[in-house]
This record gives structure tokens, sequence and C-alpha cells, in this order.
């Protein structure tokens, strides 16, 4: 089931003009009602249930049903974002209530420095690679006639070729 915004929560992330929901949707669904100041999922039926904008939303306001393999029909899924981690509360609909955390990262937020090591980039006109230091020379090859036996004969195939049919 799609996401769907519970206007008694939203507060249009304090009047930014782009929401948390908006900024995060990989589909670009989000949307802000500038008059109500409450965002809202445009076109539920290209939603592709990601959960994204469900656990990023600062007030809690996004909701989807949960997939019936961890939680049954009628249950509710409630995240909690921290930093590190994300906490599920899974609600089951008689009431029981179940608790499961994850870390978001496995590393420091910040830590990666996904160029260090590598060179400089350099112009767009420059044919090496990004990790090439100078053109690699390409080996010379000489084209040299193999003699191909029996080029132009044709052969009799005979029963025992085929083996015996049954």
């Amino acid at each position: 089931m799609p996401t769907f915004v519970n206007p008694e929560k939203c507060d249009g992330c304090k009047g930014g003009e782009k929401t948390a929901c908006m900024y995060i949707c990989p589909n670009d669904l989000m949307i802000l009602d500038a008059d109500a100041m409450k965002a809202y999922n445009q076109e539920p039926s290209a939603c592709w249930e990601c959960y994204s904008c469900v656990k990023i939303c600062p007030q809690g306001a996004i909701e989807a049903r949960p997939y019936a393999d961890f939680v049954p029909l009628g249950g509710t899924t409630i995240p909690m974002r921290s930093a590190e981690d994300i906490m599920w509360t899974v609600k089951f609909r008689n009431g029981s209530v179940k608790r499961f955390k994850f870390p978001i990262r496995t590393t420091a937020e910040g830590s990666i420095k996904p160029f260090e090591g590598k060179p400089e980039p350099t112009d767009l006109e420059n044919e090496l690679l990004f990790t090439e230091t100078e053109l690699a020379n390409p080996i010379a090859t000489t084209m040299t006639e193999s003699p191909i036996e029996d080029a132009g004969k044709t052969k009799e195939w005979k029963q025992e070729d085929y083996g015996t049919l049954v």
C-alpha cells in the first residue's frame, strides 16, 4: 500500500520550501500544499513503498501499511530514527508490540573519503582514464596464414557416425 500523510501530524517541516519527504522520495511523489502547509503523496499508484519518506519524517506523519511478511494485516509499523540507527515499533492487531533496532550506517558519518589516494582530475580533453598516468602502446602483431587441412573436401557420412538408432 502506498504511503499516506496524516494531516493532523504533518507540519510541512516548519514552513521550508522543501520538506524532508520531498527531498528523500526517489520518485518525486511527495509535494507540499503551500496553502495548508501539509505534504501529501501526489501519485499514490506510483509509490514504490520504499519507506524512505516514512523513515525520514521528523513528525512521524507518514505511514504505510507494512508488508505482510513481517506484520499481518491490521498491524502498524512506526519508525523512530536517530543519527546511528532506526528503531521499528511493530504493533500487531492483537495489541502486542515488538521493537527492532537496526543500524543506519556501518561507518561514522563523514568518515568516508572516496577520492583519497586518487590523482587529481584533469581536463576533459585528456584521453587518459582517471587512474592512468600514460597511454598504453598497442602490441604489434603480424598476420600469418595458417594452413587449413581438409579445406574443400567433403566427408561422406556413414551410419556408424551417428550411432545406433533405437
